[in-house]
């Protein structure tokens, strides 16, 4: 399975959501009994009745910063767009840029607000090895601040290629997020509410929380035609040491650990490298890919992934190959909602 052709799928571009539900949580969800090698049609309001008492949920508290940039170039008046990555040092940021024409170094770039109102500068420093741009802030202030002021959400180009409604503000951020440093959405977390949460406790399933900053790298689909070939990209994760405990516990007790999304997959998996689910904080770069061996996941939510992409690798890793290979199929039957904005399946 190291061959990147066996990971497409054709894909009727309908099926591709545009739009959240009025309602998070009566997303469909697709229930994949791996024992058994059978589906379910479920929605994800139903979750208690598929967690069992005893189970514990492990939820992604990362929080989505406005990250997309508008603006233009002073010296053309040319459109620009951009997309924050990272503050390499205060006042200089790491970002991707486009443009049409060669942008170059010293080239400044007025950065408009949501209302389109000129604001601030950011003045092109060089160009990094990876392709982003360093690139001064003028005025220097601090990066959440500005984004918090005038950036745009970083929706996938998939939807509505990129260009954000107010909707989206509230509903391309989970119920639960906290911790500021993602530049795209834990997407299973999208369908959970208040209420669900609060449902899922009463029936005894423990809800942990761990972050994982979900970067630009997680939706982009895999270049290289061999998967050994691929290097992935870089996130920074952190779960602590009481949280750890609380899980193990519940473990040995009997209870699943149920990751919600992929992105949790990749943390615990990384917190558990050594064999043992262990406190964890710092970067990963876990590709996870067949043969892999999971240590610290027994159940798996996620949404259905990009044909070629890292995730949905690991995803047929996780599942089995040819199980989630007929679950995609029958969920375009069924006429799920794909990506970010999509439903769900739930891997048991």
């Amino acid at each position: 399975m190291d061959e990147l052709a066996q990971y497409d799928y054709e894909l009727p571009k309908d099926l591709i959501a545009q739009h959240p539900l009025p309602q998070r949580a009566d997303a469909r969800l697709l229930v994949v009994d791996r024992d058994r090698k059978e589906f379910e049609l479920s929605h994800v309001r139903d979750l208690p009745r598929w967690l069992a008492p005893g189970d514990v949920l492990v939820i992604n508290k990362t929080r989505v910063i406005w990250a997309r940039l508008v603006g233009y170039r002073r010296a053309t008046r040319g459109r620009w767009q951009g997309l924050f990555l990272d503050e390499l040092e205060p006042g200089v940021w790491k970002i991707l840029s486009r443009t049409r024409g060669k942008l170059e170094p010293g080239e400044s770039v007025v950065l408009q607000d949501r209302e389109a109102i000129d604001r601030m500068e950011l003045v092109m420093l060089a160009r990094l090895d990876d392709g982003a741009w360093a690139a001064k802030l003028v005025p220097q202030l601090p990066a959440l601040k500005v984004l918090e002021r005038l950036g745009r959400v970083p929706l996938p180009p998939y939807i509505r290629s990129g260009e954000m409604r107010f909707e989206d503000m509230e509903r391309y951020q989970t119920v639960f997020a906290e911790e500021a440093g993602a530049i795209a959405a834990p997407t299973a977390g999208l369908h959970l509410t208040p209420q669900l949460m609060e449902q899922l406790q009463d029936r005894g399933v423990q809800i942990e929380r761990a972050t994982l900053h979900v970067g630009v790298g997680t939706f982009r689909p895999i270049t290289s035609e061999r998967l050994a070939e691929h290097r992935m990209h870089s996130e920074w994760g952190q779960i602590d040491a009481a949280t750890v405990e609380r899980i193990r516990a519940r473990r040995e007790a009997g209870g699943r650990v149920v990751a919600l999304g992929t992105t949790v997959v990749r943390l615990l998996e990384s917190a558990a490298s050594s064999g043992t689910l262990e406190p964890f904080e710092g970067t990963t770069d876990l590709f996870i890919r067949p043969p892999y061996r999971f240590r610290a996941v027994d159940a798996l939510m996620t949404n259905f992934h990009l044909p070629r992409s890292s995730l949905l690798v690991l995803v047929r890793t996780f599942g089995g190959d040819a199980l989630i290979r007929a679950a995609y199929e029958r969920a375009i039957r069924e006429r799920f909602r794909f990506f970010s904005y999509g439903d769900a399946m739930l891997i048991l």
